[in-house]
Order: structure tokens, then sequence, then C-alpha cells
């Protein structure tokens, strides 16, 4: 298959198709998908979830900013973003909010960032954030960032897929015992 071929050489235009065709779920998409697989296992999978508006885009902005340009004498990493968003209740697609944050990334071609819309999957990814992730791998994005719609007690779907959970929390929202039953935690 070409975009397989083109997505390992790092055209972005082909990457941004099959991402299309594989959260669609379409017969190009799964093939593509069977292709690239052999090319996976090299990213590291970071997941931001905590309740919505605490912060995670902002973290997410600064973190791939850090990888992007790191301190002296580390070397910068290709970082790919995996932002969930609500789906829009008139398009059905993703409400793109997540990248208003993210201005301090634009135009960044080491940076790749998608809006996916939850679909109505709960737990605070879609449900093809996974395969997702494995394109981004197979292309060669070192670290995957991948930000939940906004997670709350019973949504651990993010701790299941990434390597590294991270969980933002507003200070004030609940006392010890209310940690301690926050599915998340």
């Amino acid at each position: 298959m070409a975009l397989v071929e083109s997505i390992l050489a790092g055209d972005r235009l082909a990457l941004s198709r099959t991402l299309t065709q594989v959260e669609n779920n379409t017969v190009e998409g799964r093939q593509a998908l069977n292709q690239l697989f052999p090319h996976t296992g090299r990213a590291h999978l970071v997941g931001v979830t905590g309740a919505p508006g605490t912060g995670k885009s902002s973290l997410v902005n600064r973190l791939a900013y850090y990888y992007r340009h790191p301190p002296e004498g580390e070397t910068a990493r290709r970082i790919a973003i995996i932002a969930i968003d609500p789906s829009s209740p008139f398009t059905g697609g993703a409400i793109l909010g997540d990248r208003v944050r993210m201005r301090d990334l634009a135009g960044d071609t080491g940076v790749f960032i998608r809006s996916m819309a939850s679909r109505g999957s709960l737990g605070g990814l879609a449900s093809t954030t996974a395969a997702v992730a494995e394109v981004f791998d197979a292309a060669g994005y070192e670290v995957i960032l991948i930000e939940t719609v906004g997670a709350g007690q019973g949504e651990v779907d993010i701790a299941r897929l990434a390597h590294t959970t991270l969980v933002v929390e507003a200070p004030g929202l609940g006392d010890d015992i209310q940690a301690i039953k926050a599915g998340i935690l």
C-alpha cells in the first residue's frame, strides 16, 4: 500500500489520510493498521486526564514544548498529540477546543496534533484512540501525548492504554475520602 510506505517515509498528508481512515474504521484503515503494526512498539504513550477545566490542555502544551525544546545536551523528540474532544451535537465531530491552548506548537513540523471526537464513547477516549496511537508510533513519533475528554471517577481507560498516566486535579475539589473514591487514582 503506497500510503503506508509514505507514512514510513514521513509524509504528513499520507499520515493524515490514514488517521482519518483508521478513525472511521474503514477497510483501508484496518489494512493500513495491519501493515503498520510491525513498525510499532517504540513510542512512549503519556495519558493526561482529569476533570474538565483542570488544565489538561495547558499541561499537554507545555510538555510538548519541553520535548521539542529540551535542556542543552538533550535531543528534541517528535511529538504526536491526540486530543479527545466531546462530540459536537451539530456535526458529530471534535470541537477542537484544545488547539486554542496549544498555540506554542503552531508551525512546528516535529509536532502533529490530532483532535478526535469521543463519538459517544465513555471512559474519556474515543473507540479508535489506541489504533490512532499505533499509527503515530509506526510513523516515528517518539512521545504520544493523549489528552482525555475529561474523566471522572470511573473513567480509567487511559490508564490501560498509556505507559504513563498523569492525573490533573484542581485544588480544593474534595476531601481525602473523595480522593480515595476516585477510580482514576
